[in-house]
Formats: C-alpha cells, sequence, structure tokens
C-alpha cells in the first residue's frame, strides 16, 4: 500500500474517532480504537510484510479446531497442551523454513 493510501485512511479513522454519540457501545468501541490506533495501519508501514486481516491466523487455527471437534475436545489439560505445543512448534519451523520434524527433535532433545 502506499503511503499516500495510508494518509487517506489515517483520515478517516480520524473522522471517525471524532464523531460524537450518545451509545455507550459504540463510545466503548471508540475507546478501544483509539487504544489500539498505532495498531491498526501496521499493514501500510510494512506493505506485503503484514496482512490487513487475520486470515492467515486463522487458517492456522484450523487444524486445531478439527482435531478438537473430531476428538470432542481433550480430558486432560495436558493433552490439549501438548497438542498446541506441537502444532506450535510445526508452525514456527515451517514459517522460518526449517524441517519440522528436526525442530521437534531438537526441542524434546534439549
Amino acid at each position: 500500500m502506499r503511503r499516500c493510501d495510508k494518509r487517506a485512511l489515517e483520515r478517516d479513522l480520524n473522522a471517525i474517532l471524532a464523531s460524537a454519540t450518545d451509545c455507550p457501545l459504540a463510545d466503548e468501541l471508540l475507546g478501544q480504537i483509539r487504544r489500539a490506533r498505532d495498531q491498526l495501519l501496521v499493514f501500510c508501514d510494512f506493505a506485503g510484510k503484514v496482512d490487513a486481516t487475520n486470515n492467515v491466523s486463522e487458517r492456522a487455527l484450523r487444524p486445531s479446531v478439527i482435531q478438537r471437534k473430531v476428538t470432542n475436545g481433550y480430558r486432560a489439560k495436558w493433552a490439549a497442551d501438548a497438542e498446541a505445543a506441537l502444532r506450535s512448534t510445526v508452525d514456527t519451523a515451517r514459517l522460518t523454513g526449517s524441517n519440522p520434524y528436526q525442530t521437534i527433535l531438537g526441542a524434546v532433545s534439549a
């Protein structure tokens, strides 16, 4: 995204945050937006490196959700924690270009 597009988004955001409301829910939402303002347009500063949506994260969670639904959840907390740790390790290895199997072996033998 070009810098001029970021300026337009910032103008729109300023207009939204300057709007007055009588609704307590809308007022609370505007407060949350104000507090997170510095994080909202990060994708403009790092074009191509940071997505504007969380679709990548949602897709990364999908296998865990399917596993939980198929097995009807975990009865033991340690099993759920082990599954989360394993998936996190494998996903991080893939993101860094490492071999997931070798990463797991390194983590277990450490």
